[in-house]
């Protein structure tokens, strides 16, 4: 069976906090996982955290790993790559920036040569990897770049939030409220559902997904009262995709489509902007919600938090995210086989 890999993200924010208290919670997880990444960069936040665990370093891949009880670190860095300086916890530095960026690279491609199974991404830094170089909003944007180089084909993907209660897909991401209205068109948001109704499909083993369609304005436009972008974008995008045999909803008010009774109609939720999928969702499932990224050529899920550069190295952080981003990736690798 192919390995999982983890890469930690920001090494002085709290990804390897959340690798290590996981692993030690619940090291069965671990049994196909290598983390992407030196040893020293977990053996030094063990030390500090007071955990006990055998870290090794493997030098490839293909190294076989049998013991649950270790984790083991595969690092795809050339000597210059490394680094000149240990992280330190709650202080990143820039000159660990292009080995964190590395590692990602090292990973993505990994999954799409084959040679291992899913991605699960631990927080970055954006700050400082921009200060770097780091030309994307992040990871997301980053590995559809790696993929259409990989590719040469153009790679179309929707950011997820996924939790046992909810998922949603997002039309946009990270941008002004201001610029969302301008930035809808039925081309994409045709596209933000095949992609995932085809992923639900596809990863999920869910045969005939049924989305519901989010509005943008309030009473989902008021019949053009409140605003037309329900009816010039969002419904012929509707239309075109139930010619396609798409089971969605008419774009639907955001104010009680996610209330119990409305979402248990749907298998996803398919968002206009940011806010209006992470608000619910977060109320919802803070700290079990994972990060999906649909229409990559490999499983990437994420956890849904940031760096808490704060609190690295105190041992006072919640690691659940992670775990259900690894047992979600485990699941999605299990249904893609099927």
């Amino acid at each position: 069976m192919l390995p999982m890999l983890i890469t930690l993200g920001e090494p002085s924010g709290i990804g390897s906090d959340c690798v290590l208290l996981a692993h030690q919670a619940q090291p069965e997880l671990f049994s196909d996982i290598r983390i992407v990444a030196p040893a020293s960069w977990l053996q030094l936040r063990a030390k500090e955290l007071g955990i006990d665990t055998t870290i090794e370093a493997i030098e490839s891949l293909q190294t076989k790993c049998n013991d649950s009880s270790v984790l083991y670190c595969w690092n795809p860095l050339s000597t210059e790559t490394q680094g000149v300086v240990a992280p330190i916890s709650g202080k990143p530095d820039i000159r660990t920036a292009h080995a964190v960026i590395a590692c990602i690279e090292a990973a993505a491609l990994a999954c799409m040569n084959g040679e291992a199974a899913a991605h699960v991404t631990g927080p970055i830094e954006k700050a400082v990897l921009r200060d770097a170089g780091f030309d994307f909003p992040g990871h997301t944007e980053f590995l559809a770049h790696l993929s259409e180089d990989y590719s040469g084909k153009t790679c179309d993907i929707v950011m997820m939030l996924a939790s046992k209660v909810l998922r949603v897909a997002l039309l946009t991401t990270h941008m002004a409220i201001s610029d969302v209205s301008s930035s809808l068109s039925i081309e994409q948001t045709l596209r933000c559902i095949r992609i995932t109704h085809a992923d639900l499909q596809q990863r999920f083993g869910i045969s005939t997904p049924r989305l519901g369609m989010c509005g943008l304005n309030p009473h989902a436009g008021e019949q053009g009262h409140f605003g037309r972008e329900e009816i010039d974008i969002l419904m012929p995008a509707v239309l075109q995709a139930r010619e396609l045999g798409i089971d969605i909803s008419n774009p639907l008010p955001a104010d009680t489509l996610f209330s119990a009774q409305m979402r248990d109609q749907f298998d996803a939720i398919v968002c206009c902007y940011h806010d209006q999928a992470l608000i619910p969702i977060k109320a919802l499932s803070f700290g079990d919600a994972v990060n999906v990224t649909l229409g990559l050529p490999f499983i990437r899920t994420s956890v849904d938090h940031g760096t808490a550069l704060d609190r690295a190295g105190s041992g006072k952080v919640s690691y659940s995210s992670l775990v259900e981003a690894i047992k979600l990736a485990h699941f999605m690798r299990e249904k893609s086989s099927v």
